[in-house]
């Protein structure tokens, strides 16, 4: 039986236990997207995870979608990820980025009014939060068939970054409504061209990401998160003949790639979910989704199964940073505090309390 606390092989990376700290969005980087000591702080402290994947980095301004998010391209912005990233290895830790563009998930005043692009010329429903309060999603304009090379390597450069930085590597956000995402779902990608019309037009762009980060910094230092028809955001996938379609090209062309894992959100005993992780030759980190929080004995259950090779927890690491020491040891676990989810200061992102024999960071 395999043991969530047993080290794993994924990729380039030889990790400590399968325990996977989420990506999770926490809004403390400057205005001009450059990470803190704050930070660094949060995420050395939780450098007991088997590996960490950092909330959404964007790889350009115009990829920006919340305020005080952080970035990979700015020389400000490397150097900060340096820190990062050394905290993190001095405690025996790993750390990819992942990196988020948010394409029509975004606000001009969130990024110093520079522009919003997405596949199609679609506003996302509902609101994005700005300093003056919720304003509707914007119309994005629409990438042209020749711009789209220069986002693809906007990627690349980034990807670059990341290791330059000595962050371990990185994981394509194409999940949950962001741009990577809004070419595979129909409601948001309308092209003609060739990025669009067809499930293979439609995985295109997502490919030769894909393909350009591994090229930069090379595919067993890349990671992907995908969410089939988990329909949030306003990127629909509801025909389930032409999601696994779409979803099945583009695993099938990742893992001929040799990336180091597929890391999915949703039930991985579902019918596609176990399809395109068969089809998947790395690694598959699983993300059951938000309700119910992944416990001990569900991360345990998914490993044990072969459902997973590792498994991803959010809001448990938000305020347990020894979350592994406290799975482990079957000790109580601290709440997390909602209200300091997003934005703030070291209120609810730093000063959990740690077991009286962890590290005291």
């Amino acid at each position: 039986m395999t043991d969530l606390f047993a080290p794993a092989t994924v990729g380039k990376w030889k990790l400590n236990n399968r325990i996977v700290m989420a990506p999770m969005t926490r809004n403390r980087a400057t205005s001009d997207g450059v990470p803190t000591s704050l930070m660094a702080t949060y995420y050395t402290q939780r450098a007991t995870a088997g590996l960490i994947v950092t909330e959404g980095v964007q790889p350009s301004a115009v990829g920006q979608g919340y305020m005080n998010s952080p970035g990979l391209h700015t020389p400000e912005q490397i150097e900060a990820w340096r820190t990062v990233a050394a905290g993190v290895h001095q405690a025996g830790g790993r750390i990819v980025a992942q990196l988020m563009h948010a394409g029509r998930i975004s606000h001009p005043d969130n990024k110093h009014q520079a522009e919003t692009v997405a596949p199609s010329a679609i506003a996302a429903p509902g609101t994005m939060f700005t300093a003056a309060g919720p304003r509707p999603h914007p119309v994005p304009r629409a990438l042209t068939t020749g711009e789209i090379p220069e986002v693809i390597d906007e990627f690349a450069r980034a990807a670059r970054a990341a290791t330059d930085a000595g962050l371990d590597g990185i994981e394509l956000h194409s999940a949950n409504g962001y741009l990577l995402h809004q070419f595979l779902a129909p409601s948001t990608n309308q092209r003609t061209d060739h990025y669009g019309g067809s499930p293979q037009g439609r995985a295109r762009f997502v490919i030769e990401v894909a393909q350009a980060v591994s090229d930069a910094i090379g595919s067993e230092r890349v990671g992907i998160r995908i969410s089939p028809a988990i329909n949030l955001h306003g990127a629909l996938e509801t025909d389930p003949h032409l999601t696994a379609a779409t979803y099945r090209t583009l695993v099938d062309a990742l893992s001929g790639m040799g990336l180091a894992y597929l890391h999915t959100i949703g039930d991985p005993a579902s019918p596609l979910l176990t399809d395109l992780a068969e089809r998947f030759s790395g690694s598959h980190i699983v993300n059951n989704g938000w309700d119910p929080v992944t416990d001990v004995t569900a991360a345990q259950e998914l490993v044990t199964t072969g459902q997973a090779d590792l498994v991803a927890v959010g809001r448990a690491f938000i305020a347990n940073p020894d979350l592994v020491q406290r799975w482990q040891t079957g000790a109580p676990l601290n709440q997390p505090d909602s209200t300091a989810f997003y934005g703030g200061d070291h209120r609810g992102y730093t000063d959990y309390p740690h077991l009286a024999w962890g590290a005291d960071l």
